[in-house]
């Protein structure tokens, strides 16, 4: 994890530097002393261990990393002072393994516990197990973990506090034929969701009584999957509204304050994927009366630490009562960015006991803070299937202005099917939206990720598009702006040109460079004649060939596609994992991903890795001869789509199944999916079972 850092510590370097402090936080700085405890465990693991970790160290406080069996050698172990294995590798032998947690607090006579997001971070249990092991549970108290966890309980009490809410059934939905009763009811379309849910886990939204009847098993079995409680709630589904979340921050003394809000509508499978702080459609006054139910809401229940309240708002800013976190949430840097304010130094306070030191005038909105989740995701697969692999290369982009990483992982590292796919959280920030969102641009085009499929084209294309630039977003912004799919960027004609004339130099780069090796004395066969003033390339993209002549002087190429001329200058580094190059007077940042003797590449180019073929004329001329590989044909197959455990097989050989009718349920990263035949037609073999595990690509089921 690195990057910049807002609050106490960005203070303390520009005091170093002669700058003026801010007044509002400058007392912050003596306060990173302050006596709170002398050893804290953590009981999570990846970027928000590594994160409460960082703020420890700065506080003064010893850590103790909790892992299971294949985080061993992970950087959250590496960053704490101490560290105890809970278990292997499922979350429910491990990170949810409250006896083996519970084990390692005595015996490492940690005084408190930070449980992160996830995991135990809002079981009331685990809280209540500290509590009589006189271990501070750093969070709110058992009452409000247990009034807000609970999607009833808080709805209800929200109510009570005067608070806007959903319209919706009050209580706990039995089976599925209660189910559809009730949406009926309420009518379509509804939400159903886990009463003891959250981060989008055990939610469907249904349309009909089909969908209801589904929605109901999928959504407990991910319920009780996920948080050992398979109750479910139905309420009204408000169509295209914006996801909007207050922050909030109470004490153990009845004070309690609002930080403002975080925009969260861009979301796949009801999980957000970007989020920035504050709001671009909210007003002073909206904001203030959201902020003001928040706390009201967090003053019902004596709530004393962070947490989050989230609100649906639709297009005229009528806002309503999602849910509360009674955590921190994976999203909280942003806030931090523009408050200036360390969350986790100030939960770790009010844990101790101290009184908030802020008043509700003090908390400002100082610039415009973007966080883009990076995740081990294949994006044009359902906008993000989970992707699973090692790291073989990673760079961060920390060395760019206004660029922060809270990330839990290195080169080397795992990404499993166990675990949460998230690579890391990614935030910039800048005095406007404007300069945030254009260092986020180029902070994406900079960040190498190699080994596993990443979101980086997905995250890119989103904070580029003009609808969101406007800030015309809501919850269904990607099934909207991509209807068929996420497909990558669409090239216009000049950023084609562009891209075909960066490849062809790189090509020629490399050929040329490979002219230099000796071998034995004897010089390698280049592709490419030596000593020649200009070269013919055939350049084959999405299907089509273009006609590339390239010449070369010095650090320019001059390339000619398609009768367009442009000049590509660059280093042409080919050892570096990132390229800057300008076109034409462009500045683009580009990755060379692979290159191949046969003229096959793949290049990143505005966040989108493009597959290209170049060939010498000559070579071109020669490669009409050789034979093309035929495509399979995947009509009468089933392959996962996705690394993960089989839930359920729903058929058998013999069966006859209908075109979209259920074959089997894969669960990847805590999320059930289901695969759906593509055709009528009789099974003809199953090649899994209930508890395989399965990785992508593996047939699943063949159908005659």
């Amino acid at each position: 994890m690195a990057g910049f850092w807002t609050g106490a510590a960005a203070l303390v370097t520009a005091g170093r530097r002669g700058r003026r402090w801010p007044q509002p936080l400058m007392r912050s700085v003596a306060l990173w002393t302050v006596k709170t405890f002398d050893k804290i465990l953590i009981a999570n693991r990846g970027e928000i261990a590594c994160r409460v970790i960082k703020t420890c160290k700065k506080m003064g406080i010893k850590t103790v990393a909790i892992h299971s069996d294949v985080d061993a050698s992970s950087v959250h172990v590496k960053m704490a002072d101490e560290a105890v294995c809970v278990g292997p590798a499922p979350t429910s032998k491990s990170y949810l393994n409250m006896d083996a947690i519970m084990d390692a607090v005595r015996n490492t006579r940690a005084q408190a516990v930070h449980p992160g997001y996830g995991f135990l971070s809002e079981n009331k249990e685990f809280a209540k197990c500290l509590a009589a092991e006189d271990v501070i549970f750093i969070g709110p108290d058992t009452h409000a973990i247990q009034a807000m966890g609970d999607k009833i309980e808080s709805k209800l009490l929200a109510k009570k506090a005067k608070v806007n809410t959903i319209p919706g059934f009050d209580g706990v939905v039995k089976d599925a034929d209660e189910a559809v009763r009730i949406a009926r009811e309420i009518g379509y379309p509804v939400m159903i969701k886990a009463s003891a849910g959250g981060g989008g886990k055990g939610m469907r939204i249904a349309w009909d009584d089909e969908e209801t009847r589904d929605g109901f098993r999928f959504s407990s079995q991910e319920a009780a999957s996920s948080f050992g409680d398979d109750r479910l709630l139905i309420e009204k589904f408000i169509d295209n509204p914006r996801h909007i979340e207050i922050q909030v921050l109470g004490d153990k003394h009845g004070n309690a304050l609002w930080l403002n809000e975080r925009e969260c509508s861009i979301q796949r499978r009801n999980q957000k994927v970007v989020e920035e702080a504050p709001s671009i459609f909210l007003d002073s006054e909206t904001r203030r009366a959201m902020g003001e139910q928040a706390v009201a809401l967090a003053k019902a229940v004596n709530y004393s630490s962070a947490g989050t309240v989230e609100f649906l708002v639709d297009s005229k800013k009528n806002f309503y009562f999602l849910e509360m976190n009674t955590r921190l949430q994976v999203e909280h840097p942003v806030t931090e960015c523009i408050t200036g304010l360390d969350l986790v130094q100030e939960m770790i306070r009010v844990a101790k006991g101290y009184p908030l030191r802020h008043k509700q005038a003090d908390i400002p909105i100082n610039g415009w803070a973007v966080e883009c989740r990076v995740y081990a995701e294949d994006p044009y697969k359902s906008f993000g299937l989970p992707s699973v692999g090692r790291l073989s290369q990673y760079e961060e982009p920390i060395r760019l202005p206004g660029v922060r990483v809270d990330s839990g992982i290195q080169p080397g590292s795992d990404i499993s099917i166990y675990y949460d796919p998230m690579i890391s959280k990614l935030i910039t920030y800048g005095s406007d939206r404007t300069e945030a969102l254009k260092r986020m641009e180029d902070a994406l085009d900079n960040y190498v990720i190699r080994g596993v499929t990443h979101n980086i084209a997905l995250l890119r294309e989103v904070i580029i598009n003009s609808r969101f630039i406007e800030g015309n977003i809501n919850t269904k912004f990607l099934s909207d702006v991509y209807p068929d799919g996420f497909k990558g960027h669409q090239l216009t004609e000049t950023e084609r040109n562009q891209f075909l004339a960066v490849a062809s130099s790189l090509f020629v780069a490399s050929q040329l460079r490979a002219q230099h090796f000796q071998d034995h004395g004897n010089s390698r066969v280049p592709i490419v004649k030596p000593q020649v003033a200009s070269w013919e390339l055939s350049v084959k993209l999405h299907d089509e060939i273009h006609t590339v002549i390239a010449s070369k002087s010095g650090p320019t190429f001059s390339v000619e596609v398609d009768g367009s001329k442009l000049n590509v200058t660059s280093t042409w580094n080919l050892a570096s994992p990132l390229l800057s190059v300008n076109v034409d007077g462009t500045q683009r940042t580009i990755q060379c991903l692979s290159r191949e003797a046969g003229g096959n590449m793949s290049i990143q180019f505005l966040g989108t890795v493009y597959k290209v073929r170049i060939l010498t004329k000559l070579a071109a001329e020669l490669h009409k001869f050789m034979l093309e590989k035929a495509a399979e044909d995947t009509s009468s197959i089933l392959r996962s789509p996705m690394p993960g455990v089989v839930v359920a097989i729903s058929v058998k050989p013999g069966d006859l199944v209908a075109e979209g009718q259920e074959i089997c349920v894969i669960e990847a990263m805590k999320m059930q999916n289901s695969m759906t035949a593509g055709k009528t037609g009789k099974v003809k073999s199953v090649h899994c079972k209930a508890g395989d595990t399965v990785g992508e690509g593996d047939l699943l089921v063949e159908l005659e």
